[in-house]
This record gives C-alpha cells, sequence and structure tokens, in this order.
C-alpha cells in the first residue's frame, strides 16, 4: 500500500545557516543544497567542527584499541553484561554523523578494529560485553558473531566505506539470508513456543536495525537487490506484532531490541510519538531505501511536523522547554548533533534539518529562504 506523502518541501536555509551548530552547518551544505557555500566557508566550518564539543565529549571516552565503553552493541547500561555506557558501533556512527575527518586519529582506530569484527577472526575477546556470560553457551557464539558482523558492516557503509569489497561482500551475504527470511512463510509468523514462551525460529533472519540501515547507505547494492529492497519496504510498512518473544541463545533466552518484525515506530492517529528521534532517524533510512512512501507511521507523524512548523519552515512545537527525549538510545548517533540546549533556536536546528534531510533524500522538490 502506497500512502500519500508531500513532493515538496520549504527549508528555512537561512535561519539554519545562522543558527545551527557546525556539523549541521556543514552538512546542510554538502548533503542538502550543495555549493550553497563556497570553499572557504566550508573549510572554515570543517575547523570548527574539530574543535566542536560534541566530538570531544565522544573521542575523549575512547580507548587505544579503538573500543567505547568496553562493549560494542550497548545502547544502555546493563548490569549482566557490565554495560555502563553506550558501546563503539553507536559512539563510531555519532563521530560520522558529526562530521569527524575520515583521517581523524580516533576514526582510523576505530575502523582497524571495525574491519577485523568484520572478518572471521574467532579471537575470544572479540565478543567483549559477551564474552564472558555467553562464550560456553552451545549456539550462542555463532550468532552473537552475526550480529556483532552485520552492526560492523553498518557503521563502515555508514562511514562511506561501502565500497570495500569486504563490506560490500558482508553486505550481499546479509542481503541473501533477509531475502530468504522474506520469501518463506516464516515471515508470517516467525515464532515457536518453548514452554509457556515464545522465542523466534531458529530458521528465521527477520531484518535488524544493522541489516536495514547497511542497505541504506549502500546504493549500489540496492539497485542490484531491487526485488528485496520491495519486499522489505511492504514487510516494515505492516505493524509489528505485539507478541512478547525472545531469541534462544543454547539455555539462554536473550530478548534483543533491534530485531524488525515490521514498523518499530508507535505512533498516534494525531502522529505524536514517544520517540521523535528515532521516528526522524528511521524515517531518514526509509528514504534512502527509496521506502518511505510504504510507511503509514511516517505519513502520520510527517503531518505532525508539517503543522509545528511555522511560516518558515522551522519546527516550533508549543511549549518546547528542551529536546526532544528519546524512549530508546537507537538514534543515539543521529540526535541531537546540536549540544547547546540553552538558546531556543538551539532546540528547533535538529528536527528542522533532519526534515530537510529526509525531504532530499525522498526526491521532493525543494525551496528555500
Amino acid at each position: 500500500m502506497f500512502l500519500e506523502l508531500p513532493t515538496s518541501h520549504h527549508i528555512p536555509l537561512s535561519w539554519l545557516l545562522a543558527n545551527a551548530c557546525p556539523p549541521i552547518k556543514y552538512r546542510l551544505a554538502t548533503e542538502v543544497f550543495p555549493g550553497v557555500l563556497d570553499a572557504a566557508k566550508l573549510e572554515a566550518l570543517r575547523t570548527e567542527i574539530d574543535g566542536y564539543p560534541g566530538i570531544r565529549q565522544v573521542v575523549r571516552k575512547q580507548k587505544d584499541t579503538g573500543i567505547w565503553g568496553g562493549n560494542l552493541l550497548g545502547v544502555s547500561p546493563n548490569k549482566t553484561l557490565g554495560i555502563k555506557d553506550v558501546g563503539t558501533f553507536h559512539q563510531f556512527r555519532r563521530l560520522v554523523e558529526l562530521g569527524i575527518s575520515p583521517n581523524a586519529r580516533p576514526f582510523r582506530l576505530a575502523s582497524r578494529l571495525l574491519y577485523r569484527l568484520l572478518s572471521r577472526d574467532e579471537d575470544p575477546k572479540l565478543l567483549f560485553e559477551y564474552q564472558k556470560y555467553f562464550v560456553a553457551e552451545i549456539g550462542t557464539e555463532p550468532w552473537i558473531r552475526e550480529i556483532v558482523r552485520e552492526a560492523a558492516a553498518t557503521a563502515l557503509a555508514h562511514a562511506g566505506q561501502g565500497e570495500d569489497p569486504r563490506v560490500r561482500g558482508a553486505a550481499h551475504r546479509i542481503a541473501n539470508m533477509v531475502s530468504q527470511f522474506l520469501r518463506s512463510e516464516l515471515a508470517e509468523n516467525p515464532f515457536a513456543r518453548s514452554g509457556r514462551a515464545w522465542v523466534l525460529s531458529p530458521q528465521a533472519y527477520p531484518p535488524t536495525v544493522f541489516s536495514v540501515t547497511l542497505l541504506a547507505y549502500l546504493p549500489a547494492v540496492q539497485r542490484e537487490r531491487a526485488g528485496l529492497v520491495e519486499r522489505l519496504g511492504g514487510y516494515l510498512g505492516n505493524p509489528a506484532p505485539k507478541k512478547a518473544f525472545s531469541v534462544a541463545c543454547g539455555k539462554r533466552q536473550l530478548k534483543p531490541n533491534f530485531l524488525l518484525l515490521g514498523d518499530p515506530v508507535h505512533v498516534t492517529a494525531a502522529g505524536h510519538t514517544d520517540d521523535l528521534p528515532f521516528a526522524l532517524h528511521w524515517m531518514e533510512i526509509l528514504a534512502r531505501l527509496g521506502v518511505l512512501q510504504r510507511s503509514a507511521s511516517a505519513a502520520k507523524i510527517w503531518t505532525r511536523l508539517l503543522k509545528d512548523c511555522d511560516r518558515e519552515g522551522v519546527w516550533h512545537p508549543k511549549n518546547l522547554r528542551g529536546l526532544p527525549k528519546p524512549a530508546s538510545l537507537w538514534a543515539y548517533h543521529a540526535m541531537p548533533l546540536e549540544v547547546d540546549t540553552k538558546r531556543a533556536e538551539a532546540r528547533q536546528t535538529d528536527v528542522t534539518f533532519r526534515m530537510a534531510l529526509i525531504a532530499r533524500l525522498a526526491g521532493w522538490d525543494l525551496t528555500s529562504s
């Protein structure tokens, strides 16, 4: 089912260039309106980005091994796994979103680790947070390593390294498994009974936040796997099942919240969502895949966002006293890019910029003021 979305969008370009932080200004001038700033101004912005507090906050937490927080997948504290801070995949992607130079030392250290994770290196130490608790469980380690490789490939593709044969090879292998799942009967009912609980069928390989994002950042692979992208758009446009389930790994049952069994965005009939940062991030991913029009939640949220914009196109909802609060941290890397929350304008720039980026990625006609 295709839903009605606009085909044009007005962007308050002058307002964003006057009020946004350096990373947003730079991305606005390179991704949304290329050529709006000359080379000298772009270079000046690059210098500002290098000293941006948001980047320094992330860089100072990185270890010389390239790792953050002593873990890979952590998005929130987890006593069982010993996770106290956001993990490596998310911190690396945050640096990418903030516009760090690919030649910067933190970027190179992390990339080296990510390529090693992407390989078939069976070093137990590469399990990081899962090494202590799950390595002894039969059947657990292969599943964990597969998810880790997905996430590593996604981070590298997001960083613009999608042409590397190792990343492309991983993407095609993951695409094959997701495609097989979407073509099977398991796509309709991927659950199996385990005692009184429901678990994901061992044969099921549903898409994840990582695999969908990986495809989103690889346009060449999308063109080669057009049928898969079409099926994926339809699958992710359906409501996700409300049934509680887990994944059986050895004798343990994990509850990974990165598995996707439908639309992951919760939205009311009026277009309100409990997690605007993630909703915007998800809409960007769908726009990169070219399937934004398949999402019922996206149409509702976009309508709500437009109602909350002023005449110039600036996102300006009533009683905005702070940045939009996330219900989860799956959009941690993307929002907010702005670290100054004292200025009223600074609370509006992230959403206003994301709307502009989504409109550009969706191929809509853009006007600016």
